[in-house]
């Protein structure tokens, strides 16, 4: 018996994420493109938008048009944090169900979004980062802290990322803060002669955004004791590390109902 095929709609084609995930689906034969919507670059071939042969999937500017044409599976959202969560429920009123790659969700939108999800029995995704090589550094660093409490986390990015601090870091304090319990580090005196700079402030510890040029996106963790040091780090180098996480979700969210927050949920 052949494995149904998934049908995929991607939000975002234009951008650079979405266009690797345009790929990626078109790459996959156990994946079906059957829409691609972004605000630039209507009516132009969504294989051609990304290099490859023609699909015969034009790029639409219409989320909403092109989920009831189409009636997806799944669609994975690469877009802005002002869209995302109308986005969501777009998706989930056309009960297709949403992988948002997006940050911008606060934990009140999430448990909304986690009851509209049930109520149509499908599954969702919100993940801040799907590189498997992230999760398991975030994994590795909530592992860590339950014997390391003194920590700092560090999240470098481009100049052009909107957000701070980045989704992936705030995944990792949240991580962290399940099983490590609030304690005020530093000098109890410190005081801060330029605002700012030690830092945001979470649980007692304290999370730092470095935004420059020519950067695409590390995280660092480290850690502090008596005459030791840990670091915990990973570096992405490519957009194209991100895929086998998001094909990994695609797939998967199709047995689950519920809104999932978090890729490391589906991960052994």
């Amino acid at each position: 018996m052949n494995q149904k095929i998934i049908k995929v709609a991607v939000a975002g084609a234009s951008g650079r994420m979405g266009r690797e995930v345009v790929k990626m689906v078109l790459g996959d034969p156990e994946l079906e493109l059957v829409a691609a919507v972004a605000r630039t670059v209507p009516n132009t071939d969504a294989g051609r938008l990304v290099g490859m042969d023609a699909c015969g999937v034009n790029v639409t500017n219409d989320l909403e048009l092109a989920l009831v044409e189409s009636k997806p599976d799944v669609l994975v959202d690469f877009t802005t944090p002002q869209s995302a969560v109308v986005n969501t429920r777009l998706a989930i009123r056309h009960r297709v169900r949403p992988i948002m790659g997006t940050t911008g969700f606060t934990p009140e939108d999430i448990a909304e979004l986690d009851k509209q999800c049930k109520a149509e029995g499908i599954g969702g995704l919100i993940a801040p980062n799907f590189s498997i090589g992230a999760i398991l550094m975030m994994k590795f660093a909530a592992q860590a802290s339950k014997y390391f409490p003194h920590l700092e986390i560090i999240e470098y990015h481009g100049d052009q990322k909107l957000d701070a601090p980045s989704g992936t870091a705030v995944k990792t304090a949240e991580l962290i803060a399940e099983v490590r319990e609030e304690l005020r580090q530093g000098n109890p005196n410190e005081h801060e002669t330029i605002e700012g700079s030690r830092g945001g402030l979470y649980q007692g510890f304290r999370i730092h955004s470095v935004r420059l040029p020519g950067v695409f996106a590390q995280q660092e963790v480290i850690f502090g004791a008596f005459g030791q040091t840990l670091k915990i780090r990973h570096d992405s180098y490519d957009r194209a590390g991100y895929m086998p996480g998001v094909n990994t979700a695609v797939k998967k969210v199709m047995g689950y109902t519920g809104m999932i927050y978090g890729f490391e949920h589906l991960i052994d």
